[in-house]
């Protein structure tokens, strides 16, 4: 038995609602990967002397800076990165919603319909 034509859409809405919501995990990961990874610079940066040497990565070049230079950059990115995270977090908050609102229409049209939820069949 063949799916109504407006399940099918809600279907297709809610399949690719679902890749949105996975792209923005991913999203996520990698803001929280880069949160870390700046925390822990910051950490050792915090561990060396004031007048250590201290390089910055440039491409494929380590170029020399000073360590307050250094610093002050590493916070700023930490700061943008954090914004960044609670903006994803957001974002994944309403997708989430918004796949379980979806769920809850599909269930209730495929019911409607006279088809049970789960199966693609007729009950």
């Amino acid at each position: 038995m063949e799916l109504p034509k407006n399940i099918q859409h809600q279907l297709a809405q809610f399949q690719q609602l679902q890749q949105q919501a996975q792209a923005i995990s991913l999203q996520k990961q990698t803001v929280e990967r880069q949160i870390q990874e700046t925390q822990r610079a910051l950490e050792e940066l915090s561990k060396a002397e004031e007048d250590a040497d201290v390089y910055k990565s440039a491409g494929n070049l380590l170029i020399k800076a000073k360590k307050d230079e250094i610093e002050e950059e590493l916070s700023d990115k930490l700061e943008t990165l954090k914004l960044r995270e609670k903006t994803i977090q957001r974002q994944e908050e309403r997708v989430m919603k918004k796949l379980q609102e979806m769920q809850v229409n599909l269930q209730e049209a495929m019911k409607s319909a006279g088809l049970k939820p789960g199966t693609g069949g007729a009950t």
